[in-house]
């Protein structure tokens, strides 16, 4: 299933989804522009590689800069291909806006790169021997449907579900599709442990830890619902404030 729209409206221009949105365009674009070698050279730098931290000796041996922990930022921003960038922006463009909405864009886009970290520390956990690198936004976008599960329990999605080739197009609960979503990661990565040659190069347990993030800390970051005062409260309020002269 592809979601494709959701009944919950923007209240507000969702600046930081865009901005986000915007800068893993930029990059991805910036990737397609480089060689074949200098693309692979630039996921091993910035993308996400287990073994990097967990065997020292060994990213000492290869050439990696010695205590350098940018990579578990800025793989969050690296992409490793047309669909794997199409599917995460999308996906951040139909759940960010309303979870931006609730927090604000600093708190959002505070909230977003946690979530992208907590992801890449529980890769980092699951698969430490891992000499692989690990890219993409969708640790932290998982953090993002997290908090899009408990904020908007009515919600539902208009989503896509191709049967031999034709796109059929029907209306589920947001909280049926999320909580499948999750629990097909946790099979997915469960499957993974057992035999990680069977699931090809997915992070699920990334997806995962995001997921569970976002979750336990969404109600961090919410904003907090402005008060205006009544013209007859200005009297009482300004009574405690300090004279200025």
């Amino acid at each position: 299933m592809f979601p494709i729209k959701d009944s919950v409206p923007s209240h507000s221009t969702p600046i930081a989804t865009r901005a986000l949105i915007l800068v893993n365009v930029v990059l991805f674009f910036f990737e397609l522009g480089l060689p074949h070698q200098s693309v692979e050279q630039l996921f091993y730098l910035f993308g996400l590689v287990p073994a990097r931290f967990s065997h020292p000796d060994w990213a000492l041996a290869v050439g990696f800069p010695v205590d350098s922990f940018w990579p578990i930022l800025t793989h969050q921003f690296l992409h490793g291909g047309w669909f794997h960038i199409v599917a995460n922006m999308w996906t951040l463009w139909i759940f960010g806006d309303n979870v931006e909405d609730k927090m604000g864009p600093v708190r959002f886009t505070i909230f977003y790169l946690l979530c992208g970290t907590a992801a890449g520390l529980t890769h980092l956990y699951v698969n430490p021997d891992s000499t692989v690198p690990s890219v993409g936004a969708s640790g932290a976008i998982a953090g993002v449907l997290g908090a899009y599960f408990l904020f908007f329990p009515t919600a539902r999605l208009l989503v896509m579900f191709p049967i031999f080739f034709f796109p059929f197009f029907f209306e589920i609960p947001a909280v049926f599709y999320l909580a499948l979503w999750f629990f097909t990661q946790l099979f997915s990565g469960t499957m993974a442990l057992a035999g990680p040659q069977q699931v090809g190069g997915i992070a699920w347990w990334a997806h995962i830890g995001g997921f569970v993030v976002g979750m336990l800390s969404c109600w961090l970051f919410v904003k907090k619902p402005s008060r205006r005062m009544q013209p007859d409260e200005y009297g009482a309020e300004w009574a405690w404030e300090p004279r200025r002269r």
